[in-house]
């Protein structure tokens, strides 16, 4: 009897994400086609695997989805510093996301008008749907953390431009804010409820320790993975890279050695979860789910964000087989 209830309450939630990733599909072919910028990634299945892998439950549907249009646009902000932009068009956007008003549209090259332009739209409709007393989400925590992603984008642009090495540490502080996690958890919190009080989002906005460790593991999986599958040569220097350089070691040194880095983060994730305060146990386990998930996507070293044919039998399993009753 049991285990027939649950088969059908995985079908009935199936039924729900695919009615989800349907609306999000139609929103991204709009928002992509309209920015029209062809080096950036075109994968809103795989961001929303991802935001199923972290809250799969019925009750976070409205965060799932904010989650996925949040992840779709900083992807797309993403790639445009990392693989694209000029130096000086780096600037330029990043001028305009920190002054987050519609007349810095024309300090920009006109292919960016249309991101920024949706991309202000697209939060001042997160806004509108929210209740008066949870605006301070969006308008403070939220949009700033997107601002700041901006400036660590672009930080890891100029560093690269002047073929700049950083310390292992100064590599670990600038990749903890340009892994997302920080902005990503705000961003899922927004679609809690009431339950995601305001001593929970200035917690993550303070970035603690352990939503550094959370960041520290997906920028861990992400190095490890492009160390084996190439990276872009705008990219600085990779985690993996800035140790083989400080310790004179080789490449598999390094991966054993970031390996037990991540153990030890994973460790200190566990940890704090046990003994954090039940008030901020909401953002504790987003940061976990969100950790746990990119062992998923970046399973022995693939990168099934960048590889979306990696996840092809996931996705096929969750979204479209229902289970037999």
């Amino acid at each position: 009897m049991l285990l027939e209830l649950s088969r059908l309450n995985f079908n009935l939630v199936r039924i729900l994400h695919l009615k989800e990733l349907k609306d999000l599909s139609l929103w991204w072919r709009d928002l992509y086609e309209t920015v029209k910028l062809p080096y950036a990634r075109d994968c809103m299945v795989e961001i929303y695997f991802w935001t199923c892998g972290m809250l799969h439950e019925e009750e976070y549907s409205r965060a799932r989805i904010q989650l996925a249009k949040v992840f779709g646009m900083v992807s797309l902000l993403d790639d445009t510093f990392d693989v694209h932009a000029t130096l000086e068009e780096c600037h330029k956007l990043n001028e305009a996301m920190q002054r987050w008003h519609e007349n810095e549209v024309f300090i920009l090259p006109e292919y960016l008008h249309m991101l920024y332009i949706k991309t202000l739209a697209n939060f001042k409709e997160f806004v509108d749907a929210l209740e008066p007393n949870h605006k301070y989400r969006m308008a403070f925590q939220i949009m700033m953390q997107y601002k700041l992603s901006s400036e660590y984008y672009l930080r890891e642009v100029v560093l690269s431009s002047k073929k700049y090495r950083p310390s292992f540490k100064e590599h670990e502080e600038i990749s903890i804010m340009t892994s997302g996690l920080p902005m990503l958890t705000l961003v899922t919190l927004m679609g809690y409820g009431d339950v995601a009080t305001q001593e929970v989002f200035e917690w993550v906005d303070r970035v603690p320790g352990m939503v550094r460790a959370g960041s520290q593991v997906t920028r861990f999986l992400n190095d490890m993975s492009s160390y084996k599958l190439g990276k872009h040569k705008k990219d600085m220097p990779s985690t993996l890279e800035c140790y083989m350089i400080e310790n004179d070691s080789t490449g598999d040194e390094a991966m054993a050695a970031v390996a037990a880095l991540l153990e030890n983060r994973w460790r200190i994730l566990n940890q704090v979860t046990m003994e954090i305060d039940h008030a901020l146990m909401p953002a504790a386990e987003v940061v976990v789910n969100m950790a746990r998930t990119n062992e998923i996507i970046y399973l022995k070293g693939r990168d099934a964000y960048t590889f979306g044919s990696d996840l092809k039998d996931l996705v096929t399993a969750l979204f479209l087989n229902p289970v037999p009753l």
